[in-house]
C-alpha cells in the first residue's frame, strides 16, 4: 500500500506501507520517503519483494535513493535495508547491529540469564556508517539527525527532520511499545521518551500507523502510562511476591488473552527496571517465572 503524503503528515514526505499487517505491527510497516531526487529511505521494511516494488515504483521518474536509514534492527524495519542500498551503491545507516548499545547497568543484570526475548531480532543486519547519537545524514534539500532512544532495542534511533521526528518503534500513535528483555530496558525507555518530550516537535511520523500531530500530548501520554503500570506493578506486590505472569494476569485482566504474552514481556521489563532502582527483589535469577517481592 502507498500514499503519497501521509494525511496529517509534513508535504514533500512519501510512505509506503509494507503487506505486514499484525498484532504488533498495526497496518503494516511504514517506510518513509525523504526529500526529491536524491531521496533517503528510512526504515524499508520485511524481506517482501512486493514492498520493494512498491518504494521503487513510490519514486518519480529519475529519482535515487540516496540513503538508507534504519531505526533498528527487527526484522519488520530492516531486512530490506540491503537489497534496496545495493540497488543504488546507497549507504545504509544505522546506530549499529542489533544488540548493540545497551546500558551498562542492564548488561551485567541480564548477563547469563534466560530471559526469553529475541522478538523478530534481525540478527543479520549491520550498517555500512554507524549512525550515533547527534549525528546526521544530509542530502540536497533534507538533513537527518539520529537521537539514540534505547529501550525498544538497545541502538533504536529516532531521528530529526525539519521539527518533525521519525520515532520509529518509540513512540506510536495506534499502540505502546514492546519492551522485551533483555534487549529491552524500560528503564533507558521511559528515559528516551523524557528526553524526546524534551523538545517541540510538529509531530511525529512512527514505524507503524498514521503520523501523530499532537506530539507532545502522545509523548506525555505515552510516559503517563509506563508510570501507572509501574505503580500498578509495585502495588499488586504490595499484596504479597508474585511471578510476571502472575502479575500479568492480575493487572492485564481487561486485555485479551492472545496479548498477555506480549504484556508479561512489559511486566518483566519493568521488574528487572525496579531490580536496578533497588524496589523489588528477584527470589531466584530473574525470569518470566521468578517470584518477585516488594522491598
Amino acid at each position: 500500500m502507498q500514499d503519497e503524503q501521509d494525511p496529517r503528515g509534513p508535504a514533500g514526505l512519501r510512505r509506503v506501507v509494507a503487506p505486514n499487517p499484525g498484532p504488533l505491527t498495526g497496518a503494516g510497516t511504514n517506510s518513509w520517503i525523504v526529500g526529491r531526487g536524491a531521496v533517503a529511505v528510512i526504515d524499508p521494511g520485511p524481506a517482501d519483494p512486493a514492498h520493494l516494488a512498491a518504494i521503487l515504483a513510490a519514486l518519480a521518474p529519475g529519482e535515487r535513493v540516496a540513503a538508507v536509514i534504519v531505526t533498528h534492527a527487527h526484522r519488520d524495519h530492516s531486512p530490506l535495508a540491503r537489497p534496496l542500498a545495493d540497488r543504488f551503491g546507497a549507504p545504509v545507516h544505522a546506530f549499529g547491529r542489533a544488540r548493540e548499545g545497551a546500558r551498562s547497568e542492564m548488561a551485567a543484570l541480564t548477563r547469563g540469564l534466560d530471559l526469553g526475548g529475541g522478538e523478530g531480532i534481525d540478527e543479520t543486519f549491520a550498517p555500512d556508517i554507524p549512525l550515533r547519537d547527534g549525528e546526521a545524514v544530509q542530502g540536497p534539500d533534507w538533513r537527518i539527525t539520529a537521537i539514540h532512544t534505547p529501550g525498544h532495542l538497545p541502538g533504536h534511533l529516532c531521528l530529526a527532520w525539519d521539527g518533525w521526528l521519525f520515532s520509529g518503534d518509540h513512540a506510536m500513535g495506534w499502540a505502546t511499545s514492546l519492551v522485551s528483555p533483555p534487549e529491552g530496558d524500560m528503564g533507558a525507555y521511559v528515559d528516551s521518551l523524557e528526553r524526546l518530550a524534551a523538545q517541540a516537535w510538529h509531530g511525529l511520523l512512527p514505524g507503524h500507523g498514521a503520523a501523530v500531530a499532537r506530539a507532545a500530548d502522545r509523548l506525555a501520554e505515552l510516559i503517563a502510562h509506563r508510570r501507572a503500570r509501574e505503580a500498578q506493578i509495585l502495588s499488586a506486590l504490595a499484596a504479597g511476591p508474585a511471578s510476571p505472569r502472575e502479575l500479568t494476569a492480575r493487572i492485564y485482566a481487561d486485555t485479551p488473552v492472545a496479548l498477555h504474552p506480549a504484556a508479561c514481556r512489559n511486566v518483566l521489563a519493568h521488574l528487572l527496571d525496579l531490580t536496578l532502582k533497588n524496589r523489588v527483589a528477584p527470589q531466584a535469577a530473574p525470569g518470566p517465572d521468578t517470584v518477585f517481592r516488594r522491598l
